[in-house]
């Protein structure tokens, strides 16, 4: 597992994060945003539809059988639901990736519906408490250990019911949330319920999420790689050529990236890093990989 070992920088940023909440709905941006606090306190780790449809579900020009042979990359972006800086430029990406997107937000719906209709899988980037952090930097609707059950319950209910297409939850920040067992026994209990699986965004090394997942038959899935802890396109360049070396020796990698602030040159660095890894790896969606690497089916019918 490789993420990014630059805890102090991320430290050193805590005072952007925290000027520019102000001005972005409370909510810190992309990467930094909440990603970089909570992992600071734990562990670093378009065109037309039919026109995109060779480009959005991999390399197909290699034909089926030898797509079957490559190894898999499954992209993340969060923060979606905000309108936040590179929201276009992910949208446009030449790949399929999975759009995970805060609930409650002036764009979630929208966010929602447009990767939906490009193809894309959408998550519910489901906020929760952080071990450190302000929790205004959470946004609307954040869930808490200071929660009884059914509070628990009901946040993470309604924030699926605000999110349209949603095949599942990752966590927004939850390093706090992750370790508590009663917790993330609900959570999981609700995905279950619903034909959905957790994605452990990996804020936690002492996350549960996994260990309970295995234990109630749901696909362990997790992050493997932060592509935009250090807010550079040339660092996600270098990023993403650790996510094609993980890929290629483990057959299969999730890597998270954000819009947000640097959101832009994230997208940019993707980009690039697609262009040199598009012969050797197939970039699939989330579902794609715990279907294929799970063999999870779930019931889940969407509206």
């Amino acid at each position: 597992m490789n993420i990014s070992n630059h805890r102090v920088k991320r430290v050193l940023l805590y005072p952007l994060a925290a000027a520019v909440i102000m001005s972005a709905a409370l909510i810190p941006p992309h990467g930094m945003s909440v990603a970089s606090a909570d992992k600071t306190a734990s562990a670093t780790a378009p065109a037309p539809a039919d026109s995109r449809a060779s480009s959005v579900s991999g390399n197909r020009t290699t034909g089926d059988q030898q797509q079957q042979a490559l190894s898999r990359v499954a992209v993340i972006i969060d923060d979606f639901g905000n309108s936040m800086r590179g929201t276009e430029e992910m949208f446009k990406l030449p790949v399929k990736i999975t759009v995970a997107v805060m609930p409650f937000l002036r764009s979630s719906e929208q966010d929602a519906r447009r990767a939906h209709e490009l193809g894309f899988d959408v998550l519910v980037h489901l906020p929760m408490e952080p071990r450190q952090g302000k929790p205004e930097w959470l946004g609307p609707g954040a869930v808490l250990t200071s929660m009884n059950d059914a509070e628990v319950r009901g946040r993470v209910e309604a924030a699926l019911d605000n999110v349209p297409y949603a095949i599942g939850i990752n966590n927004h920040m939850g390093s706090k949330v992750t370790g508590d067992e009663r917790v993330m026994g609900i959570v999981l209990a609700v995905c279950k319920e619903r034909g959905l699986f957790f994605v452990d965004s990996h804020t936690n090394y002492r996350s549960v999420a996994g260990r309970m997942a295995r234990e109630l038959g749901m696909p362990p899935v997790e992050n493997h790689i932060f592509l935009d802890d250090v807010h550079s396109a040339s660092h996600v360049i270098k990023q993403m050529k650790l996510v094609q070396e993980r890929a290629l020796s483990q057959k299969f990698c999730v890597t998270i990236g954000h819009v947000g602030i640097q959101g832009k040159e994230t997208a940019a660095g993707i980009r690039s890093g697609i262009a040199g890894m598009k012969d050797k790896v197939q970039f699939v969606g989330i579902s794609d990989l715990v279907r294929e690497e799970w063999k999870w089916n779930s019931r889940l019918t969407l509206p």
